[in-house]
């Protein structure tokens, strides 16, 4: 309890924000509930900045009274926790990695490499042809893929989508599980996310994400307390849905609860196998 309720002050501060901080909400427009952020627990917040403002483009956001630092890309926020080193990376966990799509992969595993971060490509790309960090597609017309360490073992992705116009966005978020299809289907009746098959693995999407399901022969474990400690979705109407949510049976860590100072609502649930899940209302009509 003592976990849970340093949690909520620690997202009620996050969220005492301004107006920069809901710009690259985009996709919020798009439908009822869309992905929003991911939080970090962090060891070095100026590793994690050299990381995803200075080798990946993302923007600093100073938010609250104490100028707590977030930083933004095109329909995603990220949020830091700096008072709470992680138990682990997110390798193992029930949230494997996150993605992200650039027009030019080449540009940017060099500069990743330059800037003295740790491509791992070669480990986490079976089935792929690798070369110089870089995995080929599997099959023709596909796209190229990239794996880098960030700071505190953080596994992210990245996905060469050479028709984007801007230099980086959100692509996508990858679960692992032994039950993947089990998973796959909670997020579609959860989140009413549409289900996709006959890639390499089962996915849903959600207006501008893809939530990506692979399956594990190794356990998982949840997130809370990991370097990925939760993932966030931005919900309208995010009272009824809590409603909905527990008479579909599903318990809160933190119930709905509003900060009318701001107009925005939050809540907290896990999913069955361990993903700590952060809903917000409010992000993207913060003026």
């Amino acid at each position: 309890m003592r976990r849970t309720l340093a949690l909520l002050m620690s997202t009620l501060l996050v969220l005492s924000w301004s107006s920069k901080a809901s710009a690259q909400l985009a996709a919020a427009k798009e439908g009822p509930i869309v992905y929003g952020h991911h939080h970090l627990n962090t060891t070095n917040i100026e590793a994690h900045k050299k990381f995803f403002v200075e080798t990946l483009g993302g923007k600093v956001v100073k938010i609250g009274t104490n100028n707590t630092e977030v930083v933004e890309f095109p329909n995603v926020l990220i949020f830091f926790r700096s008072t709470q080193a992680p138990t682990g990376g997110s390798r193992g966990t029930t949230v494997n990695h996150i993605g992200f799509s650039v027009p030019n992969l080449r540009q940017v595993v060099d500069k990743i490499k330059a800037n003295g971060f740790q491509m791992i490509t070669n480990t986490e790309s079976p089935g792929r042809e690798v070369k110089d960090d870089i995995a080929g597609p599997l099959q023709p017309g596909g796209a190229s893929i990239a794996f880098a360490l960030a700071p505190d073992d953080l596994k992210v992705e990245l996905v060469e989508a050479k028709q984007q116009t801007i230099p980086i966005a959100l692509h996508h978020v990858h679960f692992f599980n032994p039950k993947n299809t089990d998973m796959q289907a909670w997020y579609v009746k959860t989140f009413g996310a549409a289900a996709r098959t006959g890639g390499p693995f089962p996915s849903a999407t959600l207006p501008g994400v893809a939530l990506n399901f692979s399956p594990s022969t190794d356990p998982v474990v949840g997130t809370q307390g990991r370097a990925l400690d939760h993932v966030g979705f931005e919900v309208k109407n995010l009272e009824a849905f809590c409603k909905k949510l527990e008479a579909d049976g599903i318990k809160f860590a933190v119930p709905y609860r509003t900060v009318p100072a701001l107009g925005i609502a939050i809540a907290f649930i896990t999913d069955p196998w361990g993903t700590y899940i952060e809903m917000t209302e409010g992000l993207d009509k913060v003026p």
